[in-house]
């Protein structure tokens, strides 16, 4: 092709390079004109796959079978996870009994896959990366700011450091002069009483002197002597200098904690929970009269749980040791058993199609993923009851204690606990303390709903584990039974809907907990488990029946 050319010209054959492409070869993945496809197929015409170009990349290229080569495979055993073509199943090599699928309806399931995966890795996962690397990157140009801030603080503390130093300097001088007044004074006051004695002892000394010359003798009698008061000399005026005791220098350890502290740079990783973003959807308004789409009879005994990853993956259990995976139009498309041989409490999937389940009677929660089983999660002094994969992929997990006088919710990151649920801020118990179901869920608000039949309530925390309400029935319930709620689940519209086994019933609640509507016309018999699809459709398990019902509730 023309290097000159733009992304603008149109696509052109490959092998001419002129004429504008037509068809396009699903197996060599090459472009073609009408007048190079015979060019193209006459090495081979048997295995290249000629399309229009508009359905490229749309035709699957199945697999030769590798025990019949000339064949290709089209179908896929279920139970050995082989590929199979005719002539494998007319042998008697491969056990007739195993369930089969067809390669093209495995291979479009994968194909959508692939795209929800594209999509969401392109739309949302490196869009999230991007924000994360952009926070970095500001964190790391804003180092200096934030630092420079830390520097200053310093400064401004060295200052009033060096003032409060200097003034308490100041202060030490202004005492030294107001000692050496003091001092002054006191020699000052003791010289004027020697000098004013030594005034006298002149006075006495002139008054001597006359009266040895004189001959007068009356004076002369009456002389006095005064030098005995004289030799007794005042005393010495002793004062001690004050001194100064400097406090020693303390070492640079004890310096620094007098200046303050700088606590350490810390690390701490948090985790970030990517959440999917909601598909974006129109508002759909409830159906006055809800109607009854399809019937899947299941064979389980007393149905108990259904849930859906996609419209052709129904999962089905009950009080018997298999799970069921039904289309919508009631095909069994695969069955597992659990590990132990009993009834799983709940069942669950994950968003890449792996199966969870609980198993009260090894305490322990499985996954399963191509037809392995691990243990994932194993309680002690608890026992797992009703499951729930988050949007972020976590598992929230309700249990009850041994002495059935306790019950919780616990989140888990595969095998670590990261969250407990089970007090309100008052310390009271928010679930009943016994071994009844309790159902759950998550909205798209994030709140975490439960349905605790032994309370007869609904109970909703937010993503924080805080109680936002509980939903105990209608203000003015038309039904005779009291309201125990058993299955939970919501919809595109974040209300939630949860079954009503003894009144034969839905209640449909808004995501505040106010009551919209009953779903009692569609003939349910005994509701347990409840899920919503993509097209929020809604599938219930009827428990006596054994059957689950397929039911469009809104426009």
């Amino acid at each position: 092709m023309d290097p000159h050319y733009d992304a603008q010209d149109v696509a052109r054959c490959d092998l001419c390079e002129v004429a504008i492409v037509q068809s396009y070869c699903d197996f060599c993945h090459v472009n073609l004109c009408k007048p190079c496809i015979g060019e193209h197929i006459s090495d081979d015409y048997t295995k290249h796959i000629i399309v229009p170009f508009q359905q490229r990349r749309s035709t699957p290229i199945y697999p030769k079978c590798e025990k019949h080569p000339k064949k290709t495979c089209k179908l896929q055993c279920k139970d050995c996870q082989i590929f199979l073509c005719t002539d494998c199943l007319a042998s008697e090599q491969h056990n007739k009994e195993h369930k089969l699928s067809k390669l093209e309806e495995v291979f479009h399931q994968k194909k959508d896959h692939i795209h929800r995966d594209k999509k969401e890795l392109k739309e949302e996962l490196l869009p999230v990366y991007e924000e994360i690397a952009t926070e970095i990157t500001n964190q790391i140009a804003n180092l200096d700011v934030d630092y420079q801030k830390f520097t200053t603080q310093m400064s401004k503390h060295r200052e009033e450091l060096h003032r409060e130093i200097d003034n308490a300097m100041d202060q030490r001088e202004k005492e030294i002069d107001e000692n050496k007044l003091k001092h002054l004074s006191i020699l000052t006051k003791h010289l004027e009483e020697i000098k004013q004695l030594q005034s006298l002892m002149q006075e006495s000394l002139h008054n001597l002197n006359e009266m040895e010359d004189s001959n007068e003798v009356t004076p002369t009698i009456h002389y006095s002597s005064k030098n005995q008061e004289f030799s007794k000399l005042p005393p010495k005026v002793i004062v001690s200098m004050p001194i100064f005791i400097p406090k020693p220098i303390y070492k640079k350890e004890e310096i620094c904690s007098l200046i303050g502290k700088l606590t350490p740079l810390s690390t701490t990783l948090e985790e970030r929970v990517f959440t999917a973003k909601k598909p974006n959807t129109s508002v759909r308004e409830l159906l006055d009269e809800p109607e009854v789409l399809n019937t899947i009879k299941t064979g389980h005994e007393y149905l108990r749980s259904v849930t859906c990853l996609y419209e052709e993956e129904i999962w089905t259990s009950g009080r018997t040791a298999d799970f069921k995976c039904f289309n919508t139009q009631g095909v069994l498309q695969k069955t597992t058993k659990t590990k132990s041989g009993d009834w799983p409490n709940d069942i669950a999937v994950y968003s890449d199609g792996a199966l969870v389940y609980s198993d009260g009677t090894t305490r322990t929660v499985y996954k399963v993923k191509n037809d392995q089983t691990e243990e994932i999660i194993r309680l002690q002094g608890w026992t797992p009851t009703q499951l729930c994969v988050t949007s972020s992929g976590d598992l929230l997990v309700t249990m009850f204690s041994d002495d059935k006088t306790q019950s919780k919710v616990v989140r888990y990151s595969g095998s670590t606990v990261k969250q407990t649920i089970q007090f309100d801020d008052d310390g009271q118990p928010l679930y009943s303390g016994n071994d009844n179901s309790k159902y759950i869920t998550e909205n798209r608000n994030l709140d975490i709903c439960v349905a605790d039949s032994g309370a007869g309530a609904v109970v909703v925390v937010n993503q924080a584990g805080k109680l936002r309400f509980r939903y105990t029935g209608p203000p003015s319930s038309t039904k005779k039974e009291s309201f125990k709620p058993f299955g939970i689940t919501i919809d595109s519209q974040s209300r939630i809907l949860t079954s009503d086994s003894y009144n034969r019933c839905i209640h449909v609640l808004d995501v505040n907990g106010q009551f919209l509507c009953y779903i009692d016309n569609c003939d349910l018999e005994c509701p347990t488990g409840l899920c919503v699809d993509n097209d929020d459709s809604l599938f219930v398990c009827e428990g006596v029946k054994e059957n689950v019902r397929k039911i469009r509730y809104l426009e």
